[in-house]
């Protein structure tokens, strides 16, 4: 006598891998199925679950319904029908039995490739500079460095002397300067008041004194550069009207 098998028909995906488990708990050879035996314990297997849970998946039910029409067909002699049946259903089971077990081996290969991330670990470098080198390979790098490269000279105190020690012109003393250039020889070009000869300081203090002058009006300066003194100020609303 058979040993009775108890399933909960919720534990498997559907109705072909309950077929196949029945295979291989009863020990069938997958391409020679006792199927008579094999629907057997189907249809026993179904009609248990239904006893406990009425509510099972109509898949099962409709696989079951499949299997009796198909055994009725083989209980018939020479049932072309029945043994069609029965190949199809042969087919089906061999070819879910392929799918598990690649889907099983894929499973295994992604569970062996799990990436676990981990925080970073902190390196610790030397360094120590552990390279041995000639000494002329040291002193020909020297020299070609040096032929490359500037040396930068410290400034000596002797070179910021003349802007230290330069005298310091106020604009005041400039505008008497311009005054008196302008008394003795009558009217001057702009550009006899400078001199290269004269300290920047200088040029720049005569600058801003002959601004000072223009602007009250003491003196004007022409279109050609030629500049005029004016003993009193000068009305400019009058002189530009």
């Amino acid at each position: 006598m058979a040993e009775e098998l108890t399933f909960r028909l919720e534990d498997f995906e559907g109705p072909l891998e309950l077929l196949l488990t029945l295979v291989q708990k009863h020990k069938m050879d997958l391409h020679n199925i006792p199927i008579l035996e094999l629907i057997d314990q189907y249809t026993r297997a179904v009609e248990s679950a239904e006893s406990t849970d009425p509510e099972i998946s109509s898949a099962f039910i409709e696989m079951a319904a499949h299997l009796v029409e198909m055994k009725s067909y083989l209980l018939l002699p020479r049932s072309e029908e029945g043994e069609r049946m029965k190949q199809e259903l042969t087919g089906q089971l061999i070819e879910y039995d392929q799918c598990r077990r690649m889907a099983a081996r894929l499973r295994e290969r992604g569970e062996e490739h799990t990436v676990f991330v981990r925080t970073p670990a902190r390196l610790e470098w030397d360094n120590t500079y552990d390279l041995f080198h000639a000494p002329q390979v040291l002193a020909d790098c020297w020299q070609a460095l040096m032929g490359r490269t500037t040396v930068r000279k410290v400034p000596t105190q002797q070179q910021f002397e003349p802007l230290v020690s330069a005298p310091q012109v106020s604009v005041s003393s400039r505008v008497v300067y311009i005054l008196r250039q302008l008394i003795a020889g009558g009217a001057k070009k702009l550009d006899q008041l400078f001199s290269r000869r004269q300290t920047r300081g200088a040029n720049v203090a005569t600058f801003l004194a002959l601004l000072e002058l223009v602007r009250g009006g003491r003196v004007t300066l022409g279109p050609e550069g030629e500049l005029k003194m004016h003993r009193g100020r000068i009305d400019r609303t009058k002189e530009e009207q």
